[in-house]
């Protein structure tokens, strides 16, 4: 089977100088449904490998309004099934109110990206309150179905677990507006509850909820902080949410002038909140550590009195002004997507709940990011983090890295000259006795080919190379996060 859903109607100029929508970045205009029957397979998918990988990513249709940023564009799902040995493999556009809109308008956009708010004359989305909701940035299984996001706060949108096609906003999404959820909410396998935050520029900063089993909001508290925050990701551990409050913020001075500068403020300590799962403001308890900025999270977990954090954390963190842009906007996007340029790499927070002493320290110095963990091992004692590695200078993913935490011995996979990778995904295999007894799993992009491709490698052996490859129907973009989803859990959670 190889067949095409839709052809959609991407403005984008072909000649367009903004390099985030060229090359690597460049949209995709078909939606796909096709299977190992019409697809080229290089090497054997195993056939204890069942479930499915999923990746959002950004795909820009219109020709944007002002400076566009990679984390603007449209979002856009894609997915690789997998049954005894065979694979189906789907890809839409994620069918949000914003994008509605454009199409409806003509196919023009209508809302300015992230860096340029003032540009925007409509009512938007997000913490600014300006933004197209994009949901391109998180995905997640919860309940049969797979949600997905942006960064900046808005409506969790509901996918088809079998087609990916859009089916409307989550109905406990409804209760938050006009806030929404932010990216890097947290599934537990063994409860079926997901962990959300999500952030505002007004009083009290931040709300903090879970979402049980059954799919229903039953749990949704504020969390006052200092003052406005632009927070990205959250930990989970058997008991505890952990919230982060971090030095990387607009000036809460120049946003009541309507300033928005993100500003590293390198004297103002980093805060963690280590709080119940169910608990609220007056039980959240509050970690001061050094100063700095971080993206994404690995794992977390308890070890008696300790609560363990680790991530990769931002000593020296940048991002692109928020206002009128230069010509040199590009280049600034650039330097601050570059992970090399803000050595971000793996460290471990550790907060003691009884005496509320802190330890903190590098795990690993090489450049990594998007960690990763095998579901099943989120919030409890690990040894590998599957990590990210990027080609300097660009925000291009160029190999796997498996680190083992305790030793800080590693092994690696290269993808290659010219090929690039997405966030990985573990994927155990059926009768796991160990967090690698499995596959990583990503989607590569070759821009020596300019195809695409689905690869598979051993997880307790990354460097004997790929166990197989799937090549896709046509190239796709470089994308953002990605999750696996189990067989038992691809129509709910599973049962107590």
């Amino acid at each position: 089977m190889l067949r095409i859903n839709d052809k959609l109607n991407v403005t984008v100029p072909e000649d367009t100088d903004n390099p985030f929508l060229r090359g690597l970045f460049a949209p995709l205009g078909t939606e796909y449904d096709a299977d190992t029957d019409s697809l080229t397979v290089i090497g054997k998918i195993p056939r204890d490998l069942n479930g499915m990988y999923v990746r959002n990513g950004h795909n820009q249709i219109h020709a944007p309004m002002g400076v566009y940023h990679p984390f603007d564009g449209d979002g856009m799902v894609h997915s690789i099934r997998f049954d005894d040995g065979k694979a189906t493999y789907h890809n839409r556009l994620v069918k949000t109110v914003g994008y509605l809109a454009e199409k409806a308008a003509g196919g023009i956009s209508l809302w300015p990206g992230m860096l340029e708010p003032h540009l925007g004359t409509r009512r938007g989305w997000g913490a600014m309150g300006a933004m197209k909701d994009n949901a391109g940035v998180d995905v997640v299984a919860h309940c049969g179905h797979l949600i997905v996001s942006m960064t900046q706060c808005g409506e969790p949108y509901k996918l088809s677990m079998d087609t990916l096609d859009t089916i409307g906003v989550e109905d406990w999404g409804r209760r938050l507006q006009p806030i929404g959820i932010c990216s890097h909410y947290k599934t537990d396998n063994d409860t079926g509850e997901m962990m959300f935050f999500n952030f505002t520029e007004t009083y009290p900063y931040m709300h903090y909820g879970v979402v049980d089993r059954n799919n229903n909001l039953a749990h949704y508290v504020p969390i006052e902080l200092p003052g406005p925050r632009w927070p990205h990701d959250m930990g989970m551990t058997a008991n505890y949410s952990i919230l982060h409050d971090l030095p990387y913020h607009f000036d809460k001075e120049k946003l009541e002038r309507g300033e928005r500068k993100l500003e590293f403020f390198a004297e103002q300590p980093a805060r963690f909140g280590v709080v119940p799962r169910y608990g609220d403001n007056s039980s959240i308890r509050w970690f001061e550590t050094k100063p700095c900025f971080v993206l994404h999270l690995s794992n977390c977990f308890e070890d008696g009195d300790w609560v363990h954090m680790d991530g990769c954390i931002q000593k020296r963190p940048g991002k692109p002004s928020v206002g009128d842009q230069g010509e040199d906007a590009h280049e600034r996007i650039r330097k601050h997507l570059d992970k090399h340029n803000t050595h971000t790499h793996m460290y471990r927070w550790s907060f003691n709940m009884k005496s509320g002493e802190v330890k903190e320290g590098s795990l690993d110095e090489e450049v990594s990011e998007f960690p990763v963990v095998a579901n099943d091992f989120a919030g409890k004692p690990y040894t590998y983090s599957f990590n990210t590695l990027f080609k300097p200078g660009n925000w291009w993913m160029c190999g796997v890295k498996k680190l083992n935490v305790h030793t800080g011995t590693d092994q690696r996979f290269s993808y290659g000259d010219n090929r690039f990778g997405s966030e990985c995904c573990v994927a155990l295999r059926q009768g796991a006795t160990s967090e690698d007894d499995g596959y990583i799993l990503t989607f590569i992009t070759d821009l020596n080919e300019m195809q695409s491709e689905v690869l598979i490698l051993d997880a307790r052996d990354l460097a004997t190379g790929p166990v197989a490859r799937i090549i896709l129907p046509e190239r796709i973009p470089n994308g953002a996060h990605a999750c696996w989803v189990e067989a038992d859990r691809l129509y709910g959670e599973r049962v107590a």
